[in-house]
């Protein structure tokens, strides 16, 4: 089952808002409890619709109009546009929010960091897969673009305004424009992280 349908039974729903909550509070060191986040994180917002939205849509048929249109609402009251189509894993973070697009086919793994006017967009007006897939752990900067059906291993930090169209292995940094792809310092760890353009 995929992890946005898993939490449709209220045990579920608690669980997945209590597991978001605690993300957003990890993840963020502004984050003071979790009454505030829950009243005034968009990107926590944003994902909460979006589950919602998805579940519409994998119901198919009618109620995938039902699903564009919430997360339209969402798109206007958060800032954030996530299509209901795009599948996201658990503990997904999105700092500030404002300006993050991700698109219909796009595919995101577990414990992912977007921040602000980031991008996992398509190149092409063609059908099919045309969004990046996501691996676990990574860190898109902001004003990151990645583009295309491309593939971003785990571990991948994007840097700040980068613009990725090429698949990014596992365990590795990629900055400017267009992305280049850099070793990640052994040192370096998800739960420590720094600009991505040091490593340059």
């Amino acid at each position: 089952m995929h992890p946005a349908a898993s939490g449709t039974t209220w045990s579920g729903v608690r669980a997945r808002v209590r597991e978001d909550l605690e993300t957003a509070k990890q993840r963020d060191p502004a984050a003071r409890t979790s009454v505030e986040v829950a009243l005034t994180y968009p990107g926590v917002h944003a994902l909460w619709i979006y589950r919602l939205a998805h579940h519409l849509w994998n119901l198919g048929g009618p109620a995938k109009l039902p699903a564009r249109l919430i997360s339209h609402f969402a798109r206007i009251f958060t800032g954030v546009e996530i299509h209901p189509g795009a599948v996201i894993g658990r503990r997904f973070f999105i700092d500030h929010g404002m300006g993050v697009v991700v698109g219909e086919t796009a595919v995101v793994g577990d414990d992912v960091l977007m921040f602000h006017t980031s991008t996992l967009g398509g190149r092409s007006m063609s059908k099919g897969k045309r969004h990046p897939t996501v691996g676990d752990r990574v860190m898109i900067g902001a004003g990151a673009k990645v583009l295309g059906p491309i593939t971003l291993g785990d571990d991948v930090q994007v840097g700040a305004n980068a613009v990725v169209v090429r698949d990014v292995p596992a365990n590795s940094v990629v900055v400017g424009v267009p992305g280049q792809v850099r070793n990640r310092p052994a040192t370096s760890a998800f739960g420590d992280l720094e600009d991505p353009a040091l490593y340059i």
